[in-house]
C-alpha cells in the first residue's frame, strides 16, 4: 500500500510517538477496576491485583451515602478503606 504522497512514514510515528507515550505512561489509564466491593461500617481490605504499589484509587460507583477514605498508606497488595456507612461500590485502583 503506498502513503499519500508527502507523508513520511518516520515522521508520522514520530509524531504518534509525542502524542501517545504521555497518554500510555499515565498510571491513571493503567488501573483495574475492582467491582462490587462490599464496604461494611468499618475497614474493608481490597486486594488490588496491581502487582506494584499503588498509586491512587477513586470510587466510581457507589449505592449509599457514605464517608470513604483510605486508612492505611498504599503498598504492592492492598488497599484498606474505612467507611461510615455499608455501601456496594466499584473502586478504579491506579
Amino acid at each position: 500500500m503506498a502513503l499519500p504522497q508527502g507523508l513520511d512514514i518516520q515522521k508520522m510515528q514520530n509524531t504518534w510517538a509525542t502524542a501517545l507515550d504521555p497518554v500510555i505512561k499515565n498510571q491513571l489509564i493503567n488501573g483495574i477496576l475492582i467491582k462490587d466491593v462490599n464496604l461494611i461500617n468499618g475497614i474493608t481490605v481490597i486486594n488490588h491485583r496491581l502487582s506494584r504499589q499503588m498509586q491512587g484509587w477513586m470510587i466510581v460507583d457507589i449505592n449509599a451515602a457514605a464517608t470513604v477514605y483510605r486508612s492505611q498508606p498504599f503498598n504492592d497488595k492492598t488497599l484498606t478503606l474505612t467507611s461510615n456507612a455499608v455501601a456496594l461500590c466499584n473502586v478504579w485502583c491506579f
